[in-house]
């Protein structure tokens, strides 16, 4: 991949950081007068996306592959992973759902599909199946828009259900040549998800994937925009910001939980990324959300 390749929040904004659980539902054609059906090749750094064509035809591009479709048709695409697309305005149109990688992480436990890989299905095989999944895209989109009670938790079920049936549809249909550093990406970021609690030096990654120090840096770089220490940090503060917000752990556990063994230290690591320290941000953001 090209480092020149821009890096969006959505399509057309600015790359930005992310609520914890964040997720994020439009449609394609929402955005028609920033892109006019022309979406160029772009990556989103910390967000996966569920885009589920429901009407009209076109190309879609996942890294190096041109991948041509006709409604239904569905692709998911995560994180760091390249894409755009061309379709004809007034007769095409999706479902896009964003997912923020945190998001993604309980996700993970709750459905067969695997979520590092990009893959885009055309409409083979039965209709019951499409017409399934069209509905539970539906109901994704619904649940999103009216924001009722308990929105997030039944997102989260939802999504965990579509990327089920998007593994049901036709498995032998799965991008799977994409390029090498994407692959070793990848694979970095399910080692860093096992070994991040267990203060892993960079050296031992690079041992561990059988690479260079700069191969994994170029990899990290290009699929999420940071340095391999950076991604690190970034790894430990997402999961301290998950304990503060849904458990009610104290500081010291949490700190335990995520490598540290000082909580004074863990105190001013989170306060100089996150702003506040994890008392504060914790009272903040626990109140924000009525929790």
């Amino acid at each position: 991949m090209n480092r020149s390749v821009p890096s969006f929040f959505v399509y057309g904004e600015p790359d930005r950081p992310l609520d914890v659980g964040f997720m994020h539902v439009e449609t394609v054609m929402a955005r028609r007068n920033v892109h006019l059906g022309q979406v160029a090749a772009h990556r989103h750094a910390r967000m996966a996306q569920i885009t589920f064509w429901t009407s009209g035809h076109g190309a879609y591009f996942i890294e190096d592959q041109r991948l041509d479709f006709l409604a239904p048709s569905v692709s998911f695409v995560p994180s760091g992973v390249v894409h755009g697309f061309s379709v004809e305005p007034s007769s095409a149109d999706a479902i896009v759902v964003s997912i923020a990688d945190s998001a993604l992480m309980p996700i993970r436990d709750q459905t067969i599909l695997a979520l590092d890989a990009p893959l885009m299905l055309t409409h083979q095989g039965g209709d019951a199946d499409w017409s399934r999944l069209g509905r539970l895209l539906e109901q994704i989109a619904e649940e999103y828009r009216l924001t009722r009670p308990g929105a997030d938790r039944v997102l989260t079920a939802l999504t965990a259900v579509a990327l089920t049936e998007i593994a049901r549809l036709r498995p032998e249909q799965f991008v799977s040549n994409i390029s090498g550093n994407r692959l070793l990406a990848s694979d970095f970021r399910r080692l860093v998800d096992q070994h991040f609690r267990d203060n892993w030096p960079v050296d031992r990654y690079v041992a561990s994937l059988g690479t260079t120090p700069h191969l994994l840096a170029r990899a990290c770089e290009q699929a999420f925009g940071l340095p391999v220490k950076a991604f690190l940090n970034e790894r430990r503060l997402l999961e301290a910001k998950r304990l503060l917000l849904f458990t009610i752990r104290p500081l010291e556990d949490i700190a335990f939980e995520i490598g540290f063994r000082d909580a004074a230290y863990f105190s001013r690591f989170f306060k100089m990324r996150a702003g506040l320290p994890p008392s504060e941000w914790r009272a903040r953001n626990t109140s924000d959300s009525g929790a």
